[in-house]
């Protein structure tokens, strides 16, 4: 699981259709994930702080979510099938977790009011994660290459023989 945090909302220029972008926190991977208008609403209130004089949608699922005892512990954006995203809400409370199923867009939405982690499993992220950082990931698959090539067979043998040592 690679811990992620909303960077914002973005518009597809070919469709208007609005996109949440999630950032891993090293900002080396973005995961956009197309939502709807009302999601996108959400989450830009709860970014940019406006505040409402009644409960929206998703703070009223907060509300429910506490009213019960329990409490949003981490939101799980946990599978892709052919451009649709699954995930889960994980709730807690003194004696039990319970796993809800939601919409990535709720999810996000309830996550960033309940100020818990979004978690996204790597299937996901091969699936439809961009990279933000390049360069980096170039330089570090050089110095792995560089890494990999200067190893022996020999340097195999005296890492084990080593730990052998420091085990007995």
């Amino acid at each position: 699981m690679i811990e992620m945090r909303v960077m914002g909302i973005a518009l597809d220029t070919r469709s208007g259709s609005p996109i949440v972008v999630l950032n891993d926190l090293e900002n080396r991977k973005a995961l956009p994930i197309w939502i709807g208008s009302a999601e996108a609403s959400s989450i830009i209130r709860k970014i940019e702080n406006i505040p409402s004089s009644r409960p929206m949608t998703h703070d009223l699922c907060i509300n429910l979510i506490e009213a019960t005892g329990y409490k949003l512990h981490r939101v799980e954006i946990n599978d892709v099938d052919e451009q649709t995203y699954f995930s889960t809400l994980y709730l807690k409370n003194d004696d039990s977790e319970i796993q809800i199923d939601a919409r990535p867009s709720d999810a996000i939405a309830i996550a960033i009011r309940a100020e818990v982690p979004i978690f996204v499993t790597s299937n996901v992220l091969l699936n439809g994660a961009v990279s933000v950082d390049s360069q980096k990931d170039e330089e570090e698959a050089m110095e792995f290459k560089n890494f990999i090539k200067d190893i022996k067979p020999s340097d195999f043998e005296k890492m084990i023989n080593k730990n052998f040592e420091s085990d007995q």
